[in-house]
């Protein structure tokens, strides 16, 4: 994209109060335009863990399309760990259960052991959210993930409501 096009995608969301989701690479994706981070919330730093039964934890089954899971169960994907990433700056509706995984394997980069997944957040007027799911072919296969992404859908684009206020990771 030239700077006009990412200015004018940066005002569709920020300014005009537009809807932006941005799917599993999006993480990789314009690693070296900061506005573009920033928007989305982080940025790719490795997948340590490949593909994985991954041990998932709902921290908002309030949000659209959180509620079609248990509050804890495992999926087999692969898993970003984020970098410049805040929970200042995001709701996180789904993450790692960091006790549950391998915090040694090489590659973990993060010394607070929170692995965001999937979250929400606010930007200027328009609303963000990011989920890092769906490498594995059979994710998008699923009934409930189906579900959600139509709930994501219409919560990006105002048709339902859902809280992206920023808060911090719940205690155990």
């Amino acid at each position: 994209m030239d700077a006009s096009q990412k200015a004018d995608l940066l005002s569709f969301v920020r300014d005009d109060g537009k809807g932006f989701i941005g799917i599993h690479s999006a993480a990789i994706t314009f690693t070296s335009w900061p506005e573009y981070g920033q928007m989305l919330g982080g940025y790719f730093d490795g997948h340590p863990w490949g593909q994985f039964d991954a041990p998932l934890v709902v921290e908002d089954s309030k949000f659209p399309g959180m509620e079609n899971f248990p509050t804890a169960f495992t999926l087999f994907d692969e898993v970003y760990q984020i970098k410049d990433f805040s929970r200042r700056n995001v709701r996180v509706l789904l993450s790692l259960d960091a006790d549950k995984i391998d915090l040694s394997r090489n590659g973990v980069k993060r010394t607070d052991k929170d692995f965001a997944v999937i979250w929400a957040k606010k930007y200027g007027k328009g609303r963000v959210l990011y989920n890092g799911l769906g490498h594995v072919q059979a994710v998008w296969e699923r009934s409930d993930f189906q579900k959600m992404w139509l709930e994501i859908v219409q919560w990006s684009i105002g048709l339902i409501p859902g809280d992206a206020t920023p808060r911090s990771k719940p205690q155990k």
